[in-house]
Order: structure tokens, then sequence, then C-alpha cells
């Protein structure tokens, strides 16, 4: 999804039951957006689809993550807010390079993007577009019918 347009840049369905492996399959569908539609810099997800694997997978492909490694506190005092960040850390693995990022003030900046990108847009295809539930059954049905959702 493009944080400017809110448009989905690329989707796909799958039956697992959480996001721990959907990154590489998610990677794989950018990497086959046409060059018109621009390149895709950064990752940002929640904690369900946090793995080392998908920070792996992120940085292989010259991404940039972003993937909550936890649950953080909404609202830190002016101290923590305000304060300078930690020097990173050198020769750090791309695990704990990205979780320094995530404390940092820019990237808490470009993180809190996902929440103004990607929950609205849930909000349009649930609200203005009534979508509540697959009408098709089967993987690829319902990954037809996805399509058809998002593209509109």
């Amino acid at each position: 999804m493009d944080v400017d347009s809110l448009l989905i840049v690329a989707e796909y369905v799958s039956h697992q039951c959480n996001d721990k492996k959907e990154i590489a399959p998610m990677v794989a569908a950018l990497a086959q957006l046409p060059a018109a539609v621009g390149r895709v810099d950064d990752v940002l997800a929640d904690n369900g689809d946090y793995s080392a694997d998908n920070v792996q997978t992120c940085v292989a492909h010259g991404l940039t993550p972003y993937l909550a490694a936890g649950r953080g506190t909404h609202h830190p005092g002016l101290a923590e807010r305000f304060a300078p960040d930690a020097p990173a850390p050198d020769g750090a693995d791309p695990v704990t390079t990205m979780k320094h990022r995530l404390s940092t003030q820019s990237a808490k900046a470009v993180y809190g993007l996902r929440k103004s990108t990607v929950e609205p847009v849930f909000g349009i295809i649930k609200s203005v577009l009534g979508f509540r539930g697959f009408l098709r059954r089967g993987l690829k049905a319902v990954s037809e019918e996805w399509t058809l959702v998002s593209t509109a």
C-alpha cells in the first residue's frame, strides 16, 4: 500500500493462520510491479509480521524493514518522547539494526504512517464498499474476490 495515495499496490490471499510467513510472498509480489508504479523502499508492518526471517527477507531484497518487534507504550513521557536517539550499534545483525532504527524519532514518524495508511483503507473497504466477508469459497476464488475488492 502506498502511504501517499492509499492505493493497494500489491495483494494476495493466504490460508495461513498468522502473518509470520507472509512477508516473503509480499516482497515477491512487490518485485513484480512495473517500473512505472515506482520502487518500494520501506516495509511497514505490525508485530504480527515480525520475525527474524522476515527482517532478513526485507534486507536481502534491498527494503528497509519497519516491523514492530513487540508492543510498545502508546503514550511515552515527555523525556522519552524528546530524548535524543541512541547511537546505532556497530556491526549489528539486521534484526538488532531494525530494532534500533525503530527506537529513533525518524523511524517512529515513518512507522506512524502505517496507522494512517492501512487502517483507513480497511475502514473504506468495510464501511464504504460494505465488504465484511468473502462470498466465494476456495483459495483461488477468494483470491480473485480480494483482487476485485483491492482494485475497487
